[in-house]
Parts: C-alpha cells; sequence; structure tokens
C-alpha cells in the first residue's frame, strides 16, 4: 500500500466507524411522557445524534421541538400523543412547533400536531434534509401546516391538514415531496387558502383530496407537479386518484401554473369538480399561465362542471390532451390567448377527447391555436377561428 496520511487514515477509520454504528447496532428506544412533566425537545438534545433512535411519545407536549442534526430517528406518538404550540411565540425562526434541518432518515409517525393559524407553522423541514417521512399525522392550524424548503426531500402518507391560515403543504426551493393517502381541507370554504403550494419545486401525488381551497394546487416559478402513483410505501393495488372540489363553491382554480412550471397527468386519475367562479374571468379548472404547459395523457384527466373556465391556456403557454374530458363548464370549455396553444391527441385505444356541454367549447384569440380537432368526440360548439384537424407536423 502507498503511504497514507495520518489523519487521512484517522478519517476513514472514524468513517467506517460511523457507517458500521449506522447498520449495526438497532435502533435504541427512549419514551418521553409529557403528560407527567418531561420534554420531548430536552429529551432529544440529549440524544446521540448518530445513532438510530425510536422516541415514543405519551401526553400532549406544549413546546417548540427541533431535530438538528440527526441521523435515523424516529419520533413515534402513542395513542392521543399530541405536539402543541406554546402560547408564546419565538421558538425558532418559522415558530414550528416541531423543526426539522439537516437530518436525514427521520420518520415522524402517529402524531396529533397542533399550532397557530397566525403566529405558527405545524412542521418545517430544511436544510438540505433528506429522507423524511411524515406517517398518520393529523396537523391542524398553522400558517402553512407542513413547510419544506432548501432542497429537502420529504414523503407524506395518510397525514392530514386542516385549517391552516395559508396551505396545508407549502413546498419551496428546490425540494422533491411525494404525497398519497392525504387529505387537506378547509372546511368552511373561507378564503384566501392553497392546498398545496410550490415554488421551485417537483411534487409526485396520487391517491388525496383537496378541498375547499381558492386554489387547490398553486405551482410556481418551475415547478412541477406529477400526478402518478408510486411505490415508495404502500404496494399498488388501492386507490389512486388525486381529487379537488369545492362544496362550499369558493375555488377560484384547481391548479394554477405559473412562471413556467408544469403539471404531468401520468398513471393516475385527476378529477377537478365544480372549480372556478361564476364570473369567469381567469378562474377555471386549470389555469396555465406565463410559458407554463400541461400535459394529460391516458384518459386521467376530468374536469366537470366548473363555474367558471374549464382549461385556460394564456400568455405563451401549451396543453396537450390525449383522451380528457372537460364538461358542463359555465364559461368556456378549452379557452386559449395571447401566443397559447392546445394539441389534441388520441389517448390509449384511440381514446378521443370530450369537450362539451360547455358554455362555448372552444374559445381563442386570433394568435391562438387548437390542433388535432379531429379528437375530439363529437362536434364542440367554437368560438376560435385557428382549429386544425391534425397535429401539426414537424419539418
Amino acid at each position: 500500500m502507498k503511504n497514507t496520511h495520518p489523519g487521512i487514515l484517522m478519517l476513514l477509520v472514524l468513517s467506517s466507524s460511523v457507517a458500521l454504528a449506522q447498520t449495526s447496532i438497532p435502533s435504541t428506544p427512549v419514551t418521553v411522557d409529557c403528560s407527567n412533566g418531561q420534554s420531548l425537545n430536552r429529551t432529544l438534545a440529549k440524544l446521540n445524534t448518530i445513532f438510530p433512535t425510536t422516541v415514543f411519545v405519551k401526553g400532549t407536549c406544549t413546546e417548540y421541538v427541533q431535530v438538528l442534526g440527526f441521523d435515523h430517528l424516529t419520533i413515534r406518538g402513542e395513542s392521543g400523543a399530541t405536539l402543541a404550540q406554546p402560547s408564546t411565540v419565538g421558538g425558532n425562526f418559522l415558530n414550528a412547533v416541531l423543526l426539522i434541518e439537516s437530518s436525514r432518515s427521520i420518520i415522524v409517525e402517529g402524531l396529533n400536531i397542533q399550532a397557530d393559524p397566525a403566529t405558527g407553522t405545524g412542521i418545517g423541514i430544511g436544510h438540505g434534509s433528506t429522507d423524511v417521512r411524515l406517517r398518520n399525522l393529523k396537523i391542524q392550524g398553522g400558517g402553512e401546516g407542513i413547510i419544506i424548503f432548501e432542497g429537502s426531500q420529504v414523503s407524506l402518507a395518510h397525514v392530514v391538514g386542516l385549517d391552516s391560515g395559508y396551505t396545508p403543504l407549502g413546498i419551496y426551493d428546490s425540494s422533491d415531496v411525494h404525497v398519497e393517502h392525504c387529505s387537506f381541507n378547509n372546511p368552511t370554504g373561507a378564503q384566501w387558502h392553497a392546498g398545496i403550494d410550490l415554488g421551485s419545486s417537483h411534487l409526485t401525488i396520487y391517491d388525496t383530496t383537496i378541498r375547499n381551497m381558492q386554489i387547490g394546487i398553486n405551482a410556481a416559478a418551475g415547478s412541477i407537479v406529477d400526478v402518478q402513483s408510486f411505490t415508495t410505501y404502500f404496494l399498488p393495488g388501492g386507490p389512486t386518484d388525486v381529487i379537488i372540489d369545492s362544496p362550499a363553491g369558493t375555488n377560484f382554480d384547481g391548479v394554477d401554473l405559473s412562471g413556467g412550471s408544469s403539471l404531468n397527468v401520468l398513471g393516475a386519475k385527476f378529477a377537478i369538480n365544480q372549480p372556478g367562479q361564476p364570473w369567469g374571468g381567469t378562474t377555471a379548472g386549470i389555469l396555465v399561465s406565463d410559458r407554463s404547459v400541461l400535459s394529460s395523457v391516458n384518459a386521467n384527466l376530468v374536469i366537470s362542471g366548473s363555474h367558471g373556465q374549464g382549461i385556460l391556456v394564456e400568455n405563451n403557454s401549451h396543453a396537450t390532451l390525449a383522451g380528457a374530458s372537460v364538461t358542463g363548464s359555465g364559461h368556456g370549455g378549452l379557452v386559449l390567448g395571447n401566443l397559447s396553444s392546445i394539441d389534441v391527441s388520441p389517448g390509449n385505444g384511440n381514446l378521443l377527447t370530450l369537450i362539451g356541454g360547455n358554455a362555448v367549447d372552444l374559445y381563442c384569440d386570433s394568435n391562438s391555436t387548437i390542433t388535432g380537432s379531429s379528437n375530439f368526440a363529437g362536434v364542440p360548439t367554437s368560438q376560435c377561428a385557428s382549429v386544425l384537424p391534425v397535429e401539426v407536423a414537424l419539418p
């Protein structure tokens, strides 16, 4: 062997020791009973952050809890366990009841988390945290029920978000999030709320219901939303539908794509029921604007009974539809403006796209185009001068 600097050799030994500790030492159990005056935050502060540990939580912990720099930590609530925001603010820079930063392989499950919708956050996850798994949680309140930021990677399953001040789930700063089997609800429909809010980030979602939000999914600044079933937590075979609805009638847009963002409706059904407002405008099932892109394949996109537009594509944006359905809109079904386009392709098995029963099925200005109209089911009503029966051939 070539000569090795003693410092480098020691670093290799330490790295091997840490890796061995993480893979061969079983998780150490710790119990925190907040009903008997114990503190989850004080307990975490005393733990070795590199050894796998499972912390069982009992009772109601009224405190700001911080998970900083942990590797392989599980926080598991026993029946009725709750983390609640203290009456005093200033626990951390987000006022998060649970703040996870610079951590890896973290599981949080079986807890009720309560935060003030005006002054607090339920869970904050940031500073490049990875493999963070939120399981079987009920999060009530918080200006943002969950906020994920600074390139973090998080998976949510069986998470219920209620009564947030703005959004139950915010995803920002090049973060990547998987959402499955979740429910985000604004019970009264009061303004102003977004079911999921994204900025410069990626979301994969299936089997989730978003209810009574002014914007169901708000994606900005180059964000990507994929409606697609996946198997990171549960095996396939169960429900996969993503549903956005507003029985309260206060929705403006089911999905709002802006700033070069994209929505890809892939291997799961995406149903948007009764979105928009009676005055129309830019309220719609899906609003695609400012260089954004909508792509729907395999007959998985269904927009029904919009009070406003069905799909509105504007400001140099584009949509591709294959076997989609947009019906019963109080204004336009497919609406285009300002150098935008929609291409209609045949779906699997040559399934046609159904655009019908809208006040006007097709509407576009003089600078926008619909191609592939031969792939429409029936004969949609049209107020669009530029409708081409076939898709434009590439040179």
